[in-house]
């Protein structure tokens, strides 16, 4: 098992910055891939960012150039740095981390507004 944990959201104005983090626990070694996905009131959850073990990142395309995700291995934390923030980034934010299974965190709430 793999247990998740977020933190970092808040309410924060427009053109403004949130670091989330993601920490993980547990059988970390089953883990190959880790991922932010947001979820809007209203809408379907949606793909934010990836990265795999080897750093390789993938990212939804309305948020590139704005949001970099990263991770620094010896702490198990993944971080999504999101820049420029507009009002429809306003979701719950979540963490998965996938390899023998997903697991899902509980989510961290981000609202853009004024």
């Amino acid at each position: 098992q793999v247990q998740i944990v977020e933190s970092g959201g808040g309410l924060v104005q427009p053109g403004g910055s949130l670091r989330l983090s993601c920490a993980a626990s547990g059988s970390i070694f089953r883990i190959v891939i880790m991922g932010w996905y947001r979820q809007a009131p209203g809408k379907q959850r949606e793909l934010v960012a990836t990265i795999t073990n080897g750093g390789g990142t993938n990212y939804a395309d309305s948020v590139k150039g704005r949001f970099t995700i990263s991770r620094d291995n010896a702490k198990n934390t993944v971080y999504l740095q999101m820049n420029s923030l507009k009002p429809e980034d306003t979701a719950v934010y979540y963490c998965k981390a996938d390899g023998l299974g997903s697991f899902w965190g509980q989510g961290t709430p981000v609202t853009v507004s004024s």
